[in-house]
């Protein structure tokens, strides 16, 4: 069969729904650029005028479009052994979109996609079309699927109402200032062009999505919200980190083995913690500092940035400052901490480090008396939110900015001790930190919740257990874990935990 016939076959399959949801996910705001095989042309008018034309006429014939080119691009494209393009990155981005969405083309080359991961280094599991969907964009669809028509409508007057924003963009007059949003389809191609376009303009992007929600705070509930949803529900999950989809993340385990017993039991419980909350990992066992620099280099590679978070768990000897490695040289925590934030692949996204070992020597001794706490009670005083808006600043628009973040933005430290004091471990088992971690991480009660009510439940657990040191004075001791947050939302495990079970539907 013809391939034109085949195209046209193929998109008169598809809804407007879908249609708008798979130019939504195939334009990812955060695509890399500049790539081989682009050029300097501003992309912003090829991704929005689609859009705002089909909301304007009602009509899906520039999307159809836009499709059709994307279709025969891919098409006529070829792969390139060596050097990875912007069409690689396009090309995995469709085709993972067209699985989610279950609207395939019968057409689409599987062995150029195959040819294309293998430039990325893809193992088996990073195959899996889940982790190339963008988790921010899908967390944008549900926010899409939760307004009814006139809640995107109330959102898009709400838009129109900041001349300063919106002044001299053309697409913006294409849709006019009233619109019906109600026809099948229109709905989603008018919220995905309102969020392009906050993106586009440096307004909102995966972590800073207050502009949105300013919007959507100003619809009016018993007429914009989807049955079972509310204004605030639907705030609130723009405050997660974005983690959608399998995997959870990316996971790295750096265990030192040599003079630490129990050791290979840490390695496999960070491990099962790992597989538990569907994340691929890599595990390095005594790890150098030349390992280490290695490590980085490898997680620079474009393949990395399809991951949502990133977590390392490094389990070693340690003092206040430092921590032993393997050969018998030492690194600095802070060296450590400070070097794995700023690496480009995962900005933006959550960082999690747990870092276990000890941080000194000092211990919680328990004598006597010292075993009854004392209770101290404080004064509440309530403080009316007008008078505590009257006195805040006003800050404006003009004012902020989310181009430049500091590295160790959205990154959280957590560890298994307090400074200058010990990491207790147990001889069979490893240490009691990551032994104890297991279990609310691997418990059906850490479904959904957020990684630091987790650590705080962790670090209950764990104060409540009474050690004792190996050496001849058998010191009973307590042990404190504790963690420095620059999070800038919440961080909520996922609530599926099979990786290899795919429980998504096809979104209507």
């Amino acid at each position: 069969m013809d391939e034109v016939i085949q195209v046209t076959q193929w998109l008169s399959s598809i809804t407007p729904r879908k249609k708008a949801k798979l130019f939504f996910f195939t334009t990812h705001a955060d695509a890399p650029s500049p790539m081989v095989g682009s050029n300097d042309v501003d992309t912003h008018e090829e991704t929005q005028l689609p859009l705002a034309t089909t909301v304007a006429l009602h009509n899906f014939k520039n999307i159809d479009e836009f499709l059709k080119k994307k279709v025969n691009t891919f098409s006529c494209y070829n792969v390139i052994e060596n050097e990875i393009t912007k069409t690689d990155y396009e090309y995995l981005r469709f085709n993972s979109a067209c699985k989610y969405l279950d609207v395939v083309p019968p057409f689409l080359d599987l062995e150029k996609i195959s040819a294309i991961q293998n430039k990325f280094e893809m193992t088996d599991e990073e195959r899996d079309y889940r982790l190339l969907l963008d988790s921010a964009d899908l967390v944008l669809e549900k926010v899409c699927d939760s307004l009814k028509p006139a809640g995107v409508s109330q959102m898009w007057t709400a838009l129109r109402k900041d001349r300063n924003l919106i002044r001299g963009v053309k697409t913006i007059d294409i849709i006019g200032f009233f619109v019906d949003p109600n026809p099948t389809g229109i709905k989603e191609c008018l919220i995905f062009f309102i969020v392009r376009f906050l993106q586009k303009a440096d307004k909102i992007n995966r972590v800073n999505t207050n502009r949105l929600e300013r919007l959507i705070a100003q619809c009016d509930e018993s007429s914009s919200c989807e049955e079972g949803k509310t204004i605030d529900f639907i705030i609130d999950s723009l405050r997660f980190y974005p983690t959608e989809l399998y995997p959870f993340g990316f996971c790295l385990i750096m265990c030192v083995i040599e003079g630490r017993h129990g050791a290979m039991q840490e390695i496999e419980k960070t491990m099962e913690i790992s597989r538990h909350l569907g994340m691929i990992t890599h595990t390095e066992k005594n790890p150098t500092k030349e390992t280490i620099e290695l490590v980085k280099k490898e997680l620079m590679k474009p393949k990395y940035q399809f991951y949502s978070s990133f977590t390392c768990w490094f389990m070693s000897h340690g003092d206040s400052n430092s921590m032993v490695l393997a050969d018998g040289e030492t690194i600095e925590r802070e060296w450590f901490l400070t070097s794995f934030p700023d690496i480009s692949t995962f900005q933006l996204k959550p960082k999690v480090f747990f870092m276990v070992s000890c941080r000194g020597a000092n211990k919680f001794s328990l004598k006597g008396d010292e075993f009854e706490g004392q209770s101290a009670t404080c004064d509440y005083y309530d403080i009316g939110s007008a008078l505590i808006r009257n006195r805040m600043l006003d800050i404006t628009d003009s004012v902020r900015d989310i181009s430049y973040v500091q590295p160790m933005m959205d990154t959280l430290v957590a560890y298994s001790t307090i400074l200058d004091h010990l990491s207790g471990r147990a001889n069979t088992h490893g240490t009691i930190y990551v032994d104890r971690a297991c279990v609310p991480m691997s418990e059906n009660i850490s479904r959904g919740r957020s990684l630091t009510e987790i650590l705080e439940h962790l670090s209950q657990d764990l104060h409540e257990i009474l050690q004792e040191t190996m050496d001849e004075d058998r010191i009973v001791y307590k042990q404190a874990c504790h963690y420095d947050s620059f999070f800038r939302k919440t961080l909520k495990l996922p609530y599926t935990r099979h990786p290899k079970e795919d429980v998504h539907s096809a979104p209507q």
